[in-house]
């Protein structure tokens, strides 16, 4: 009984260790750490794709006072770690197997501070399974981190949604794990871009290819969930 109440805990703090959230937002070169972000109160995940906290995360429909300024067509990179405000390298941005996509939205809003994400998003960067490779196991690569170029947008503010899906028990419905946060961010310049998207909850179904799959069989292509970066 001990044996297996100690296996049990040591499975519990393993699942927790790996477990993970976006905190940092990058404009070009100027780290601008978590000044902006709708920080989840929580590393664990969000496991329905019904639940309205798709949008943001738990919590993430309330705003906070930060808002990071970007210009249409800069670099714009968001960062993953494991643990609230440790930015180490030599630790794994999201471990334990945690294997599957990194994705990001963005969402034109009134006012970015106050936005609820109830409106239409439109996806910017991807990055799937190539050759053996996980977006996921590019951030551990990169010290948590996903670079993306913003798109010729309309200046205003917009909710940019950063999103990795960890599929290592995906094989039934209901057993991805979604890990996202939003950032809150002005658009400047003179863009005119102002795609349509997809609302969140209803982008994804707990049963898209991508989404309901075992990864540790041959699966043939993957199949990143949501429309197409516009």
């Amino acid at each position: 009984m001990r044996f297996l109440l100690a296996a049990s805990l040591i499975t519990s703090a393993t699942t927790v260790v790996a477990h993970s959230t976006f905190q940092q937002l990058w404009v070009g070169d100027t780290d601008h750490a978590g000044s902006c972000a709708r920080q989840p109160p929580s590393n664990s995940p969000v496991t329905s794709v019904s639940s309205q906290d798709m949008r943001c995360n738990v919590g993430g429909g309330a705003g906070v006072s930060g808002i990071c300024e970007a210009a249409a067509g800069s670099k714009m990179t968001v960062e993953m770690h494991a643990q609230p405000n440790d930015r180490s390298c030599s630790n794994e941005a999201i471990g334990g197997n945690h294997f599957g996509p990194v994705m990001v939205y963005m969402s034109k809003v009134d006012d970015a501070t106050t936005a609820d994400g109830s409106g239409s998003w439109f996806k910017v960067s991807e990055e799937g399974y190539n050759d053996g490779v996980w977006g996921t196991d590019s951030l551990n690569a990169n010290c948590g981190k996903h670079e993306f170029t913003v798109p010729d947008l309309a200046p205003g503010d917009y909710l940019v949604r950063a999103e990795a899906i960890a599929l290592h028990t995906a094989g039934s419905p209901g057993g991805a794990q979604f890990y996202m946060t939003c950032f809150q961010v002005t658009i400047t310049g003179s863009g005119s871009m102002n795609p349509q998207g997809v609302s969140f909850p209803g982008a994804y179904s707990a049963n898209d290819p991508g989404i309901l799959i075992n990864i540790y069989q041959d699966f043939g292509e993957y199949i990143i969930p949501g429309p197409p970066v516009v």
